[in-house]
């Protein structure tokens, strides 16, 4: 089982449910140990003070906020001042429906485990994650872990209760500072984006999604413990802006049920059908017009590029 990093308990009433706090994900990122390229020599980091250019001891070492340009000295009595009275109760205030509340406030997930095999403590838990299932609430309450207090989430997963930290909520950035688009989208736009949706929505299987950097770091340095040479791909092109969003909307719904990768690009052809299909709709519809084809005002980007190709 993971290393415990906490020991309490869940509160809610009156009842009280002894229990630990273990992690509920892992770091499978590959970690490097910094070098001098020169020889190959772990390099080590050091505290220097710049006015004396000498290393300063931890002992030594103060704190300071800067406030409006003044700097501002705490000392660790000043700050140990403000630190959360230390518990071991994760004090539930409240219930909520899951379903309202944001995925954003989420922070890091922990399993809640049982802290002792007493018959007494395992009903209890089991209890508890019974009727959070049943509910499909989620428990809101606090608890101090180390110095900080932090804001918690618990609810039940597969038969065991998870505790997620949350964000307050003037850490979460508003929207209205935010870039939006500015103009809303036309109705046959949000009908064709809505179909690309469906055609791609499938049941939620976390498997199927795999961490693929991870997997190419693995692979160079497997390489490099066989001493084998590296190809460094060359950087991919920048993605040019749309410049029919009907038609790309349209085609990427067409390879989606065609069995095709969504972002496949429709094939070019030297000559004129590649250079017409650089154009976008409009500018294959001026030439339309200008070559006076029938029925142009209803034609698709394609059917303008085969139309004006003939």
């Amino acid at each position: 089982m993971p290393r415990t990093l906490w020991s309490g308990s869940l509160s809610f009433g009156l009842v009280n449910v002894p229990v630990q706090l273990v992690s509920a994900a892992r770091d499978l990122d590959y970690h490097f140990h910094e070098l001098h390229a020169k020889d190959n020599i772990r390099i080590e980091q050091r505290r220097f003070c710049s006015e004396e250019d000498r290393e300063v001891i931890w002992e030594e070492v103060a704190s300071s906020y800067d406030l409006d340009g003044k700097q501002v000295i705490v000392t660790d009595a000043e700050l140990g001042s403000v630190e959360p009275r230390k518990t071991r109760t994760i004090d539930i205030e409240s219930f909520a429906e899951l379903a309202d509340v944001d995925p954003i406030y989420f922070n890091h997930p922990y399993f809640l485990v049982p802290a002792g095999e007493s018959e007494g403590t395992l009903r209890a838990y089991r209890l508890l994650v019974e009727v959070m299932a049943d509910s499909e609430r989620v428990a809101l309450g606090r608890f101090v872990m180390r110095t900080k207090e932090y804001l918690a989430a618990v609810r039940a997963r597969e038969g065991a209760l998870l505790l997620t930290t949350m964000r307050f909520h003037d850490e979460v950035r508003a929207t209205k500072p935010i870039p939006t688009g500015g103009k809303k989208p036309t109705k046959k736009q949000v009908d064709e984006a809505t179909a690309l949706i469906e055609a791609l929505s499938t049941e939620w299987d976390p498997s199927n999604y795999t961490d693929c950097y991870r997997e190419r770091l693995e692979r160079v340095i497997e390489s490099k413990r066989k001493r084998r040479k590296i190809e460094v791909p060359e950087a991919e092109p920048e993605p040019q802006p749309v410049p029919d969003l009907m038609d790309a909307l349209q085609r990427a719904v067409e390879n989606v049920r065609a069995g095709r990768d969504v972002r496949t690009q429709p094939e070019s052809e030297d000559g004129a059908d590649g250079e017409l299909a650089q154009l976008s709709r409009d500018e294959l519809l001026e030439r339309a017009r200008k070559e006076e084809i029938p029925g142009r005002s209803k034609m698709s980007k394609k059917e303008l590029v085969e139309a004006l190709s003939e």
